[in-house]
């Protein structure tokens, strides 16, 4: 009895009758409609039961995967990330779903043939065709545009992050020492025209964010930094390194550090031996001691921002939405004999504006028009940073991943390990949830000419603790 009602079951698929146009145009319709939704089932069903057998393996194996990476983004999110942001995975699961891609194509033909269009009605012969073929090439092509965009984020990741080991936070926290410069890391004497010290909380994400003056003066170097050996007193105060009376080769303003340390090797060379192995350079190296000694937070990894290559990247983004705090001339220049503003390509005029590429790097880097200088543009530069970051949504990141992720590699360098960066994405989401807290070390709270590094320290030590979760009980 078993036996023939399992025969009766199997017979209108494997065995039909193949006089009846109904029954075969009914059959082909299951057999693509199944094979699309589970590869390796038309063969089990009509054909070869080892290789559809097979099919279905690979397919319930790629969902139980997807599944499990699903649970682990909700349950395991740092972990879980880390594991999507290695590119030794990147590279096997490129391979994997180039593979499932072609298992598709392969069992998708195969599938066409099992329906034998010839014994399918006349008129539905061409639909069922143009059906097969739709869902044969709809998953093959979304499985090379993912492979695709595999590759691009694994090109990118190691182009910008460094192998190294992971490094645990200071006191909870991580703090991450960003630069902005119109000059790509490889020139000769590059100054950031932009310096931020980012303290993040390694749990929630609240971060802190300390704006430095470019032109700060004799900051402290940590007694265990060479530099201090070099600038016992401060940078370029007397006696130092440079000369009895003090000084510096450069300007000694805190963005000259790093043209010092690397281009005066007379009297710097040897320092940071290290810092070329871990992704950095000596004369980073110094900038994050200086940075140390000034605010008291301790730089464990740093940023390079080529401002250059925002344009690229705000293209790549399809723009970005700022809001323009006065009229701000593009090109230009002070005359030197009237003091007036002349040779002005054009205005970005005040109010919220979507700006291209171009109209957004001269938003950061406009030396003229603001009433602050320098403190405006450093203020500028801030809010297109997070107006980026904004605009980096999912579904624009992943319409435009190519482009950004090209992009990306000129924008960025950085010596954060590529083994850190999921833990650092998953605290980027969490940080979304809480209002940075700012602490600018500017005028009238701070004189760069003549700074109170003692002030500065407690300022610094306030926003941390603003940007600290509370503790239990404390809002009771």
């Amino acid at each position: 009895m078993s036996v023939s009602l399992g025969y009766d079951l199997e017979r209108p698929i494997r065995k039909p009758d193949l006089s009846s146009p109904p029954v075969m145009t009914k059959r082909a319709r299951w057999l693509v409609v199944l094979g699309f939704l589970l590869p390796g089932s038309a063969q089990v069903l009509a054909g070869n039961k080892r290789a559809g057998r097979f099919g279905l393996g690979v397919t319930f194996t790629a969902l139980l995967v997807a599944l499990l990476m699903l649970g682990g983004l909700v349950f395991a999110r740092a972990a879980t990330l880390s594991i999507l942001t290695n590119s030794i995975f990147l590279f096997v699961l490129q391979w994997l779903i180039v593979g499932l891609g072609l298992m598709w194509l392969i069992f998708g033909i195969d599938t066409l043939r099992l329906t034998k269009l010839v014994r399918v009605k006349r008129n539905w012969r061409v639909p069922v065709a143009m059906l097969s073929v739709l869902l044969t090439v709809l998953p093959v092509a979304g499985a090379a545009w993912a492979a695709t965009l595999i590759n691009s984020g694994r090109g990118a990741i190691g182009n910008i992050f460094v192998g190294a080991p992971a490094v645990k936070p200071i006191d909870g926290r991580y703090n991450i020492l960003l630069l902005g410069t119109d000059a790509g890391s490889d020139r000769e004497g590059i100054r950031p025209d932009s310096i931020s010290l980012v303290s993040i909380d390694a749990k929630t994400g609240q971060s802190v964010i300390i704006g430095l003056p470019r032109e700060l003066v004799e900051m402290p170097f940590p007694e265990e930094s060479p530099m201090n050996a070099l600038h016992p007193y401060g940078f370029g105060v007397a006696p130092n390194a440079v000369s009895e009376w003090g000084g510096c080769y450069t300007t000694c303003y805190l963005n000259a550090v790093y043209t010092e340390v690397e281009n005066f090797p007379e009297t710097y060379a040897g320092l940071y031996p290290e810092a070329e192995s871990r992704g950095s350079e000596p004369g980073i190296e110094a900038t994050k001691d200086a940075v140390q000694g000034a605010t008291g937070l301790d730089p464990q990894f740093y940023v390079l921002l080529n401002m250059d290559a925002f344009s690229n990247i705000i293209d790549s983004l399809g723009g970005v939405t700022v809001t323009v705090p006065e009229r701000l001339p593009i090109g230009g220049g002070i005359d030197e004999y009237t003091g007036e503003l002349v040779n002005v390509d054009d205005w970005i005029e005040p109010g919220e504006q979507h700006l291209n590429g171009f109209e957004a790097q001269w938003f950061a880097r406009s030396r003229y028009g603001s009433a602050n200088g320098d403190y405006d543009r450093m203020q500028r530069q801030r809010d297109l940073q997070a107006a980026i970051l904004a605009q980096m949504n999912p579904a624009n990141v992943l319409l435009r991943f190519q482009e950004i992720a090209a992009a990306g590699s000129q924008l960025v360098k950085t010596d954060i390990p590529e083994s850190m960066l999921g833990r650092f994405v998953d605290l980027a989401g969490k940080a979304r949830g809480h209002a940075p807290v700012n602490v600018e070390l500017v005028p009238p709270t701070i004189d760069p000419e003549d700074p109170d590094y003692g002030a500065i320290h407690s300022l610094v030590a306030e926003g941390v603790a603003a940007a600290s979760p509370e503790a239990e009980g404390d809002s009771q």
